[in-house]
């Protein structure tokens, strides 16, 4: 696969780019995986719904109020897609931005998501000098809980039965980090000795 035009983000192993027309296999393979899908909002994903979010996102900028960016997850140096992360910047309240992020299930447990979640906070604290950011997620989602958590994100809210899923009404925890959590945060890290 060519060298992406453009990367947003790269951290040691991965990059986070945009979207291109060479992702859409890579992409619907992990989307109709029924564990990857397990607590997410789609289910029973279909190829031509993969070539529309693809051919969608090719054409998107991030950090447009009232939209969904999402960043393509890849390695450094195959540029293979592995995942995914979404940026949601608020129409009505465009500093604070929502984060969202999937994984292909063959690539977790391997430290892959805390890298490219902790690169899309650095991008969006630094280079888009957003003031907060929150992120949703199913009360019984244990790994991305563990994930937020480890990345200094704090439990804001617990939502009861806060969206229909699956045929179901799910619970979600809201989680969030200002800009100045995390600027201390990383002074932190930064400073600490190995």
């Amino acid at each position: 696969m060519e060298r992406p035009e453009h990367i947003y983000v790269q951290s040691q192993r991965l990059i986070l780019r945009q979207f291109s027309h060479e992702d859409v296999d890579a992409f619907y393979m992990y989307r109709c995986s029924p564990n990857v899908a397990k607590f997410q909002s789609w289910e029973d994903y279909q190829y031509h719904q993969a070539e529309s979010f693809v051919q969608r996102q090719s054409k998107f900028k991030p950090d447009q109020p009232g939209t969904w960016f999402q960043f393509a997850i890849a390695f450094a140096h195959t540029n293979e897609l592995i995942g995914d992360c979404a940026l949601h910047t608020l129409l009505d309240e465009p500093r604070i931005v929502e984060i969202g992020f999937t994984l292909a299930e063959e690539h977790q447990g391997q430290g892959y998501a805390s890298e490219a979640v902790s690169g899309l906070l650095k991008y969006i604290f630094t280079v888009l000098n957003k003031h907060k950011v929150i992120a949703l997620t199913d009360v019984r989602n244990e790994k991305s809980i563990t994930l937020l958590e480890r990345l200094g994100m704090r439990r804001e809210g617990h939502f009861l039965e806060n969206y229909m899923s699956k045929g179901q009404w799910v619970d979600e925890y809201q989680y969030s980090i200002l800009q100045s959590e995390w600027k201390n945060r990383s002074k932190q890290t930064a400073n600490s000795p190995n």
